[in-house]
């Protein structure tokens, strides 16, 4: 098998998976159309033009039939197609989630854009396949109070019954003023960096991380990866929107001796906008930071503000 084709099955996304692998075997759409009805699968020109450039996806019972024998057809291993589809777009508030889940909008104030930004993508991009055993999370805030760099160390398990998860995304939303192309992305340990979405004007980087493996279900997988800014203007709160069941949240705030905060608190919210809960302050010990430690969190938002002088 060609490698960009080889490539295009393990990264995806789907259309353009199913694109590279047309144009390999040489056929045109109608040839394509012509094999899959003597199999007993009748799918348009139209159709698979649309599947192809991404403007839709496969996701009705007959579709994925159709998907099935275009693996066939094209001589692709089984399953390489439909693994790139991962789970149905959900439809309405919360469908196609695990229980006890919620939407980007209920815990992340740019949550319509990002869904379309994720939508981009067109493959397995939601996390549904992934719960997040242990993250640790770590904001540098530099001499200028800017928050300049984010680290994090993420442990995270395959669903039951999920197959071919491979990858997962790490959303980053900048300060006022943030320029988003100059907000870097690297893969430190466990995962390389994939694809890079920008959007400017809400001020969203969100990037694909790769596993080294596919994994099994209920597998275990750790990755380390950081964000570098300092784009933006004044950094003076820090929140992680969850829309899943996690384990356990650690967030450690570093400010630099030259930018001290004259108060920290702490605290969680339901969803965006919503009241702050269990807020507490919290004192920068001797190494100039703060930190937060969540266990089993629900759906919602928990993060560290501080005040300036």
């Amino acid at each position: 098998m060609q490698s960009r084709l080889t490539d295009a099955l393990r990264e995806g996304p789907f259309h353009e998976a199913l694109r590279t692998a047309i144009a390999e075997r040489g056929l045109s759409l109608h040839r394509v159309r012509h094999h899959l009805a003597r199999q007993g699968v009748d799918v348009g020109v139209t159709t698979l033009s649309y599947w192809q450039r991404g403007r839709r996806r496969p996701e009705r019972p007959e579709s994925l039939r159709a998907v099935r024998a275009l693996e066939e057809v094209l001589e692709l291993p089984d399953r390489s197609l439909t693994a790139l589809l991962g789970p149905p777009r959900p439809r309405g508030r919360g469908a196609g989630l695990p229980p006890g889940s919620v939407a980007y909008r209920e815990v992340l104030p740019q949550g319509p854009v990002l869904e379309a930004v994720l939508a981009d993508f067109g493959g397995p991009m939601t996390g549904r396949g992934l719960e997040t055993v242990h993250l640790y999370e770590r904001l540098e805030v530099g001499p200028n109070r800017e928050g300049r760099r984010r680290e994090m160390f993420q442990t995270v398990r395959a669903r039951p019954g999920e197959e071919r998860v491979d990858r997962c995304v790490t959303v980053y939303r900048g300060d006022p003023g943030c320029d988003v192309d100059k907000v870097q992305v690297t893969a430190l340990d466990g995962c390389r960096v994939g694809r890079v979405r920008r959007h400017p004007a809400a001020m969203l980087v969100v990037a694909e991380l790769m596993f080294d493996s596919v994994l099994l279900p209920d597998e275990t997988y750790l990755l380390r990866y950081e964000v570098a800014d300092g784009s933006g203007g004044q950094c003076d709160i820090y929140e992680r929107g969850f829309r899943f069941q996690t384990g356990q949240y650690v967030l450690q705030v570093a400010f630099d001796a030259a930018a001290l905060p004259v108060r920290c608190h702490r605290f969680a919210r339901r969803s965006v906008g919503a009241p702050e809960l269990d807020v507490a302050e919290v004192v920068p010990n001797a190494h100039r930071s703060v930190h937060l430690v969540a266990e089993d969190l629900r759906p919602g938002v928990h993060g560290i503000r501080w005040e300036w002088d």
